[in-house]
């Protein structure tokens, strides 16, 4: 029959009980069978306990009661053990340039500085982030310009870890979230400009403009960085029109060469040319301080000899006209001499007056030629007595006028 099937005319439907040989229930206890199921247990844990107890060794005659207290010491010393090694394993260490963020069952928990630290092992993570160094993300692309050309353009951005937390854990990627927006950056102010533009005046400008175009398209992200610098490293123009944008940038190289030099000229020329102007102005006003006051003497002067030409106006006049003359002719070199007559004389004496000034030279050269002539005419004393006698000397014919004459007209 089933073991479920009720017997004992149905007093019996449990599988562990057990009836009475003696034909009924002992001592009135109806559920008997639960009673022996959990004697049988509490037997299977005995002999459990038995059989750790020896493996401690002891199998004397009372090792059913010292086996289950050595079994208990031996379990205590293996826990012991292992939180000792729990312990130990949870020191650990940050260097100088990370910061350690510490999640605690998967949640976020504290940033730990560095040096030594303990966690709890399994139950807290730890994750080092540099905080320190600077990262570096490279990014380059074909990229339309405002005139619809093409230029190949090239960006360098350097950027640091300053929140560990959130670089961990707000976004998924962030180095790869930054390459996103540098690139969405990049194509999109170079696309506001003209090609000539970027490749050549206007580089520094698509620059700035870029790294303020990345910051904020990373700020309402908090990736937990910090954009230091953003390099336009290069850009290039197509392989068919590269070098027509060569001539290009050599002309404008050789424009701004020629400015520089212009500007070189017009510092060196300037000042010079200011100097000049300062120094004609200060003569003017010199000059013109020289007429008033020649003009004030002047006239001051004519107040003084206004009331002696009242007086005696012919005297005056006289005198006036002979300092006049004095001075006018005393910058001159002729002479007009007028006897009340017809006739008027002009004596030039600036002629007369260089004359005398180049004879002291005549005679030295005439002196040098007779000194010359002595050494190769033997009769030379002769010839000049001879010289003597023939009327020009003074001394032997003293009525020849040409001979005074003469004499006179030596110095």
């Amino acid at each position: 029959m089933a073991w479920n099937q009720p017997g004992n005319n149905g007093q019996d439907r449990d599988p562990w009980g057990s009836s009475n040989n003696n034909g009924g229930n002992s001592g009135g206890n109806k559920k008997g069978g639960r009673n022996r199921g959990s004697t049988d247990l509490d037997d299977l844990f005995r002999k459990l306990s038995a059989k750790l107890g020896g493996l401690g060794g002891n199998k004397g005659g009372n090792g059913s009661e010292q086996n289950p207290k050595f079994g208990g010491r031996l379990i205590g010393l293996a826990v012991a053990a292992a939180v000792a090694v729990w312990v130990v394993s949870g020191f650990y260490t940050i260097k100088e340039t990370e910061r350690g963020v510490v999640t605690r069952l998967g949640k976020f928990s504290s940033i730990v500085q560095p040096g030594l630290n303990w966690k709890m092992t399994f139950i807290d993570r730890i994750r080092a982030v540099n905080v320190e160094s600077v990262r570096e993300l490279a990014t380059s692309g074909v990229m339309l310009t405002s005139d619809e050309n093409v230029v190949r353009a090239e960006m360098n951005v350097q950027y640091r870890v300053t929140d560990p937390a959130a670089y961990l854990f707000h976004v998924t990627n962030p180095d790869n979230s930054l390459h996103q927006a540098t690139d969405s950056a990049v194509r999109g102010v170079v696309g506001k400009y003209t090609m000539e533009k970027i490749l050549t005046a206007d580089r520094t400008i698509v620059r700035n403009d870029t790294q303020k175009v990345l910051e904020e398209t990373i700020r309402p992200y908090n990736m937990g960085i910090t954009l230091l610098d953003v390099n336009f490293q290069a850009a290039r123009p197509p392989e068919e029109v590269k070098a027509a944008f060569d001539d290009v940038i050599a002309a404008r190289e050789e424009e701004q060469k020629t400015i520089r030099e212009a500007e070189a000229y017009q510092n060196s020329v300037l000042p010079i040319a200011k100097g000049d102007a300062q120094r004609i102005i200060e003569e003017a006003k010199a000059y013109k301080v020289s007429v008033v006051l020649n003009a004030q003497g002047e006239v001051a002067s004519f107040a003084k000899i206004l009331p002696e030409y009242k007086a005696a106006p012919e005297i005056t006049r006289e005198r006036l006209y002979i300092e006049t003359m004095e001075r006018v002719l005393s910058h001159t070199r002729k002479i007009i001499a007028n006897e009340k007559s017809n006739n008027m004389l002009v004596l030039p004496l600036d002629q007369v007056l260089r004359k005398q000034s180049e004879i002291p030279k005549l005679q030295s050269d005439a002196k040098v030629t007779s000194e010359q002539s002595n050494t190769t005419h033997s009769t030379s004393t002769q010839g000049h007595s001879s010289y003597n006698n023939s009327g020009y000397d003074s001394s032997s014919n003293s009525n020849n006028p040409r001979g005074d004459t003469l004499r006179q007209g030596r110095p």
